[in-house]
């Protein structure tokens, strides 16, 4: 096929390397260049060739197909598609950084505006702060002198408004000017991004017209010189350019000029039938409208470059010689002497008005190298292709593809020469120097230069935006000025009205030092006899007692306790609302606790016929770490507040892990979910499945809510408690549960009149409920009962249980382990709070409904090999009915006819009940038929009833480890008690020689100072703070001189450690022992050389603490 157009491999190759690296680059995205192979388009031209097929007409096959079908398409993209990216990318860029400018000086007047703002803010608040304290002070001190100086200063604070306001005016001023200055300055760059946008954009545009004249070039020397007989003549050349027109959209025409010298003129003539012409007239005027017909013949010229083939659109040229135009004639020499493309002087194109160029490129016989002279060029020289541009026509379409052409004036000018430059494209105009923007374009030719003129078209818009916001700045000034004048006045007003109030001012200041004062005197004065009441009873518990008796000291105990609760309950509320209040971190029992609340009110329950009941779930850990004090305090202010308006029915504690009722919806013994449920509907009485028996308020009401419910996890050493306080009391009406945790507030006013109470109680326990991580709420149904609902974040214990109970809390009674107990009760959830008690003492459990399934369980075990159950237990609901003699009858009948084992004893009968008198229960046990627990149960009164009954030795109820961790750690100790109260010396004295320590006592400071001089043997101190003469504040700071000077002294030299016996440095531990709890006091202790505090009355858990922390003992671990 190649042999058939007369066309070589290698001047194929040669085309290819013509076109340029875009060029290349496209037809790489095309598919036709592949790794830089060229040989892979000399396939892809033989492909085309075969799929057109091959005729007689080669040069018009090779035009149609390769150059239309691999070349110019490729090219097509390069010229259509890569300029229009390019421009696109351009114009986005162009976009982005005005928006960047705009929005840069945007921020920074927003920034400066904030500024100002923000200064003239504060400055206000300043203001107020310090004229209110002015004001404050000096209707606190009332003097008149200073008030006159208020007054003269208030009058130059006047002035420096004016002043300030004047200021802000002009900074006003000064952003508008900074403004409006940015948004010239944005305009002018605005115009040069958009004017060096278009000059690009052109010179880019015009760079891919010149790769395409230079294609063409290629095109006539490779398919017109390079082949015997030419493949191209008029009508292929004139047929291709047509169909290629798309591709050169910025070209006119475009025409090729043979090289012909003198002597080959004639020759040339004859074989193309017409006469070489002359380009100019007779009158030296131009071609562009005149017959091309009337041109005279070209004069007599060394060469010649008459054209032969021409674009449709100009061929009319076609016979000129270019050579006889002297802009042409200059083209063609400077072309052929570089090799490049040389541009003419801008002129008139043919049959049109518009100013244009010519561009001519050199057609040459073969491939010259890099170095080759200007000579051989010549000497080389085949002919000449030359493009006419429309400049006015190119820069039109440049504009049209450009979104913001409406909005700049664009002017092209030709200023090769600088003084009389030549206007291409555009009108005259006249800008300012900032308003006009020059840019230089390169079309390639380095002789030629080409410029840009560009303006905005209209006038610039006013600056609304620097208006605005400095209008805005002045009347945000005005307004602030405006406002610190009325506050001015104001303190003018506030100071008149504080020289009124300035006495009443006084008077409040000495009722709350009064208060305070109150405070601690009586705490100390109540706290002193108490101390002496209860550590007697503490030492009474330390002797031989009966059952009875040891009951009788508890709940006394007990009861000083709760007078000494109801003292903190006071004083709480003042720390609360102070801030003061810290919580402990001490590992506690919650069942122990629960059982210590049951105690309190076991007199009242008695009193009333209430049964109380507590139940906490075996998933709820023996051993947590808190503050017990706190969650004793919280659980007794509910529940005397349920027994203080409940007059029948029961009050019902219960205890649940947060995550236990989450897994479940509600727990197994939570009756809240079943009280709906009618037992009984008999003689007009309903009998609800709960505790008494009455209806209750719905409790899960008032946990849905809160926050542990809601959130899916918590920390894994956090132990979540919610605590449930049910009774069936006379509710809370709507209106009063808005503001029942109010301070001081109750229901109504008649409340305090008939229930009695301050208000105060479930105030401080919200407070305490959020120290503690939780929330309280409540259910409460007026007639029916309410129910009180909070939960608590505790730390879970990671020691032994085990060993923490038996050193801090009253252990468990062993003597009960393995035992089995009959429980009959008809109602599940009252026998399941009997079961949970038994099962605390290792008692195993069986529940019956009636004492005739109790009965056959009985018989069923003396038939079998099963053993009998140890004791029986039935509530006196079951009892009252007759069944329970009746029981008791049968069970003896059973054990007179043999049924019974006779190698067990019969199990002993224990009648449960709330309600049981003396006399009754007296009765009960002459008649043998059994005897009585009464209710509320808690653990020691169940344990001291079955040891009584079942015949098990009493123990001591302090636990023999601990006697002995704390014997370990006093014995022998030298322990000095100072205190001006007989009692109080007594019972300190008792506690701490109990555990073997030495103790001394003394009943001043002056006898404290005498004692503790160095050199003695004390070992810790114990001392009251308010004692007559000298307080323990100021003996502690003489016994800390004396103990500074002579450390100093053996320090120094001047005396021997061995007169002080041997020891280099004198620090006695000494503990502030008071009943002044206050947090002033205890700083004040602190502050003059105390080591620790002991409140009054004092438990001997909390005497040893202090001082084995002082005597190096880990209090926490005593077995360390």
């Amino acid at each position: 096929m190649l042999g058939q157009f007369n066309l070589s491999t290698n001047q194929l190759q040669a085309l290819v390397s013509l076109l340029t690296w875009t060029e290349r680059e496209c037809m790489g995205k095309s598919g036709l260049i592949h790794d830089g192979n060229q040989d892979t388009i000399l396939q892809q031209f033989c492909t085309v060739q075969d799929n057109y097929g091959v005729n007689s007409h080669a040069p018009a096959v090779l035009e149609d197909t390769f150059f239309h079908n691999v070349i110019q398409e490729d090219i097509s993209s390069t010229a259509q598609g890569n300029p229009h990216e390019c421009d696109l990318c351009a114009g986005i860029n162009s976009v982005n950084v005005v928006q960047n400018i705009m929005s840069s000086s945007n921020h920074t007047v927003m920034l400066c505006l904030s500024a100002l703002f923000g200064s003239i803010v504060i400055s206000i608040v300043k203001t107020i702060q310090k004229r209110r304290m002015e004001s404050n002070k000096l209707c606190a001190d009332g003097n008149v002198l200073q008030i006159s100086s208020a007054r003269i200063n208030r009058k130059w604070s006047k002035r420096a408004l004016l002043i300030g306001v004047l200021l802000g005016l002009c900074s006003s001023v000064c952003i508008f000017s900074c403004m409006y200055a940015d948004v010239v300055a944005r305009r002018i760059e605005n115009l040069a991004n958009m004017c060096d946008e278009r000059a690009r954009m052109l010179q880019d545009q015009f760079n891919v017209s010149m790769n395409h004249v230079h294609a063409l070039a290629v095109l006539v020397s490779t398919f017109h010189h390079g082949k015997n007989p030419s493949a191209i003549d008029q009508k292929t050349f004139e047929d291709f350019t047509a169909r290629t027109t798309f591709e050169r959209p910025l070209m006119s025409g475009v025409a090729y000029a043979l090289k012909v010298l003198h002597s080959e003129r004639e020759q040339f003539e004859q074989q193309h039938g017409w006469k070489i012409k002359k380009m100019e007239a007779g009158d030296q005027s131009l071609v562009h409208d005149y017959n091309p017909e009337k041109l005279e013949p070209s004069p007599v010229q060394d060469e010649y470059a008459p054209v032969i083939f021409s674009q449709e659109t100009v061929k009319h040229i076609i016979s000129v010689d270019m050579m006889s135009g002297k802009e042409d004639r200059d083209n063609i020499l400077r072309s052929r002497a570089t090799g490049k493309g040389a541009l003419t002087a801008p002129f008139k194109l043919l049959k049109s008005n518009n100013l244009g160029v010519v561009l001519t490129f050199t057609v040459y016989k073969y491939d010259l190298p890099p170095n080759v002279t200007p000579e051989e060029r010549i000497h080389a020289t085949l002919g000449y292709l030359g493009a006419s541009f429309d400049v006015p026509s190119l820069v039109d379409k440049l504009l049209e593809q450009l979104a913001s052409k409406q909005k700049i004036v664009v002017t092209l000018y030709d200023t090769t020469n600088r003084t009389t430059p030549v206007k291409m494209y555009g009108s005259d105009f006249t800008a300012s120097g900032d308003l006009q923007r020059i840019s230089s374009i390169d079309f390639g030719d380095p002789t030629r230069k080409h410029e840009m003129h560009c303006r905005f078209k209209h006038e610039p818009p006013l600056p609304w935006s620097a208006i605005i916001i400095s209008t805005a700045v002045a009347i945000i000034v005005l307004l602030v000025g405006h406002i610190i004048y009325a506050t001015l006045n104001s303190l003018e007003k506030a100071e008149h009205d504080c020289r009124v109030m300035r006495e009443l001012k006084g008077q409040a200041e000495a009722a709350d030092v009064a208060k305070s004062q109150f405070l601690a005197t009586v705490s100390h004065e109540i706290r002193t006899p108490m101390n002496g009441v209860l550590g007697m009873l503490q030492m009474l518990m330390d002797t031989e007692l009966d059952t009875t008796q040891q009951d009788f000291v508890v709940t006394a105990q007990e009861s000083g306790k709760a007078l000494i609760n109801l003292i903190n309950e006071v004083l709480d509320l003042a720390k609360i609302e102070s801030g003061r209040i810290e919580l402990e971190a001490v590992p506690f029992d919650v069942r122990d606790i629960l059982d210590n609340v049951v105690s309190l009110f076991y007199e009242k329950s008695q009193a009333k016929g209430i049964e109380l009941a507590v139940l906490v779930s075996d998933q709820v850990p023996d051993v947590l770490i808190g503050d017990p004090w706190r969650f004793r305090q919280i659980i007794t202010n509910l529940v005397g507040n349920s027994m203080k308006f409940t007059d029948r029915g029961h009050i019902f504690v219960q205890v649940h892990l947060v995550e236990e009722l989450k897994r479940t919806g509600n727990s197994f013994y939570d009756v809240s979910a079943q009280n709906r449920e009618v037992l009984d509907d008999h003689d007009n009485m309903k009998l609800w499945n709960t505790l008494s028996g009455l209806e209750v308020a719905d409790s899960w009401k008032s946990l849905e809510n809160f926050r542990m419910f809601k959130n899916s996890s918590s920390e894994a050493d956090t132990i979540n408690l919610v605590v449930r306080v049910e009774d069936t009391g006379i509710g809370i009406t709507n209106n009063a549960q808005l503001r029942i945790f109010t301070p001081f507030m109750q229901a109504d006013s008649s409340t305090s009149r008939t229930y009695g109470g301050t208000g105060i109680g479930l105030s401080i326990t919200k407070r305490l409920v959020e120290l503690m991580g939780g929330e309280i709420g409540f259910t409460s149904k007026s007639g029916v009962g309410s129910t009180f609902s909070f939960t608590a974040i505790f730390k879970e214990n990671r020691k032994n249980p085990g060993d923490i109970k038996r050193y801090y809390f009253e252990p468990t009674p062993s003597d009960f382990q393995g035992m089995k107990a009959l429980i009959i009760d008809g109602r599940n959830t009252r026998a399941k709070i009997t079961m949970y008690h038994l099962q605390r003492l290792g008692i195993q459990c069986n529940l019956v409904a009636t004492s005739e399934s109790a009965f056959s369980a009985l018989l069923e075990a003396c038939t079998s090999s099963r053993s009998n159950p140890n004791m029986v237990l039935i509530d006196t609901e079951a009892w009252g009915k007759g069944s329970g003699f009746t029981f008791y009858r049968r069970l003896v009948d059973l054990q007179l006819k043999g049924a019974h084992k006779s190698s067990q004893p019969m199990p002993k009968v224990f009648l449960l009940g709330s309600s049981i008198s003396p006399p009754e229960s007296d009765y009960l046990r002459l008649t043998g038929c059994g005897h009585c627990i009464r209710k509320p149960l808690r653990l020691s009164t169940i344990a001291a009833c079955l040891r009584k009954t079942l015949g098990i030795g009493v123990t001591r109820q302090h636990n023999r480890d601990q006697f002995l961790v704390l014997r370990s750690v006093l014995t022998g100790k030298q322990i000095l008690v100072v205190d001006d109260n007989a009692v109080n010396r007594k019972v300190a004295a008792g506690s701490l020689k109990k555990y073997g320590a030495i103790v001394t006592c003394v009943d001043s400071g002056n006898d404290a100072i005498n004692m503790l001089k160095p050199p003695h043997t004390f070992d810790a101190c114990f001392m009251d703070i308010q004692m007559p003469e000298m307080d323990g504040f100021e003996a502690t700071r003489i016994i800390r001189s004396v103990e500074k000077k002579i450390n100093d002294m053996i320090q120094m030299g001047e005396v021997s450690a061995g007169d002080y016996e041997n020891k280099a440095h004198w620090h006695v531990p000494i503990l502030a022992m008071t009943a002044d709890v206050i947090q002033a006091t205890f700083e004040k202790c602190m502050e003059c050389g105390m080591d620790g505090y002991v409140s009054k009355p004092f438990e001997e858990q909390q005497l040893y603490s202090a001082v084995a922390h002082f005597l190096e003992i880990d209090a926490t671990n005593p077995t360390s």
